[in-house]
């Protein structure tokens, strides 16, 4: 990493975050609403201030695939081109990643701290490990060790069918497909897909209720104010749980009805990361292990 700092930088669809590494230490991380900017490179422009530092290597976590070194965020109007910005900041090693693959690669990483388990099992080493997270869009990732160093796969798996697991899920399930013809996973489980699951269930219910975003859905489930809000917020839970498999997050009696493999799903631990900046371990222990 000689000949300028590093850039790591995690781009979703809310919020982006930037940070530095400076001499293999990282730096304090900006945080910048998505909505407040035009692009990315507005964005960035910002975070580096008028006299930018000399970048060697970019290592950026985005919410969308990436082809081509290229990504259309994905619940966004950003669409961060590596070549681009390569250009425009005069970066000399730019690369992108899928968001979920830099909290992947953050999993090895975290401490005690950084996580709340739930259930029981104890983990094995050596052993896959899966990640996912409703946010913006729901993301998921799977860091696996092997001869030869660890890997992380990527993956698109927020936009797999949704499955219902009741009679009363399905019925939901035939409010959103009526809406959006094809019902993935994440439009029950994400920020926006806890306001569809709010509305699809306020209209079987024929209840009188008024739009409410997902903070608000959230909120008023917490403190019980809203019997709408808290079927909502019960469901994305349970659905999160089923649609999890190996990772439950919530409901953790949904985790393990898996049949003949109860017994087994029993004894893999789960957990709740809650280090607020997980990605950026994720990408600064991936900068250090590739030399960035």
């Amino acid at each position: 990493m000689t000949g300028g700092d590093v850039l790591l930088g995690d781009i979703g669809g809310t919020t982006a975050r930037f940070a530095l590494v400076v001499g293999g230490k990282l730096g304090p991380i900006g945080h910048f609403p998505v909505r407040d900017f035009p692009t990315v490179t507005d964005a960035l422009a910002q975070f580096l201030g008028p006299q930018p530092p000399r970048l060697s290597t970019a290592l950026l976590g985005v919410a969308g695939p990436v082809d081509g070194g290229r990504c259309v965020v994905t619940n966004s109007h950003w669409i961060v081109d590596g070549h681009e910005l390569r250009r425009t900041f005069d970066i000399k090693h730019l690369r992108l990643i899928n968001d979920f693959e830099a909290i992947a690669w953050s999993l090895p990483h975290l401490t005690n701290e950084d996580v709340r388990v739930i259930g029981t099992g104890a983990a094995l080493p050596q052993e896959p490990m899966v990640v996912i997270g409703p946010g913006t869009g729901l993301g998921v990732a799977a860091f696996i060790s092997r001869e030869g160093g660890p890997i992380v796969v990527a993956t698109e798996g927020g936009h797999n069918t949704l499955p219902g697991a009741s009679e009363r899920e399905d019925a939901v399930i035939r409010r959103l497909r009526a809406r959006f013809g094809h019902v993935s996973a994440e439009r029950a489980l994400s920020g926006p897909g806890l306001e569809n699951l709010y509305c699809a269930i306020a209209a079987l219910e024929n209840a009188a209720v008024r739009e409410l975003d997902a903070a608000e859905i959230t909120e008023r489930a917490l403190k019980g104010t809203c019997r709408t809000s808290q079927t909502a917020a019960d469901m994305f839970c349970a659905m999160l749980g089923g649609v999890a498999g190996n990772l439950a997050l919530m409901f953790r009696a949904r985790f393990t009805a898996k049949g003949r493999f109860r017994d087994y799903l029993k004894a893999v631990p789960t957990s709740v990361i809650v280090h607020e900046d997980a990605a950026f371990l994720g990408l600064h222990a991936l900068a250090m292990r590739t030399g960035s």
